[in-house]
């Protein structure tokens, strides 16, 4: 974990990177995300960001707001876009976060904590998971074959209609 902490903020350094976004989601699963400075990224990786979590769907009330946003290194990419002018464009970055309460206990409405704990379970009462990096391409063959095969039988059904 130290050796990818080193790699994120190197990079930061040498691309010139002027934000980073921390992401995240709500309850509901629509993206959320601030920014932060290069300044601000080390103490961010190493103790998280405070935001007022009252202010997300679902997540705290109001008396319980604040909550952390710790950016897990792993998920550190530079985007394909930049800011700025056009001579003077910088690039940006993204981080995705787990989101914890202060005392550093993951908080329960973190759709990332909910997923860890779903998967623990389902480990423990003996079943695997496995996803393959992009499901995309299966999906779209399934959906082009059922099409075809939705035509073909479409076909035959209205040329039998003209042969009676």
């Amino acid at each position: 974990m130290q050796s990818q902490r080193e790699y994120v903020l190197r990079t930061v350094e040498e691309r010139g990177v002027r934000f980073i976004q921390l992401w995240f989601t709500d309850v509901l699963g629509i993206p959320k995300s601030f920014s932060i400075t290069p300044a601000e990224l080390e103490n961010a990786l190493e103790g998280g960001m405070t935001f007022d979590g009252s202010s997300i769907d679902g997540f705290s009330r109001v008396q319980e707001s604040d909550v952390l946003a710790k950016p897990d290194p792993k998920t550190f990419q530079i985007l394909p876009f930049r800011i700025g002018r056009e001579g003077d464009a910088s690039p940006v970055a993204r981080v995705f976060c787990d989101i914890t309460n202060l005392d550093g206990s993951p908080f329960e409405g973190c759709p990332r904590h909910v997923l860890r704990r779903t998967l623990e379970r389902a480990r423990t009462r003996g079943f695997s998971f496995y996803a393959p990096r992009r499901s995309s391409t299966s999906t779209s063959r399934l959906a082009n074959r059922a099409s075809r095969r939705s035509r073909s039988t479409r076909d035959r059904t209205s040329s039998s209609q003209w042969r009676t």
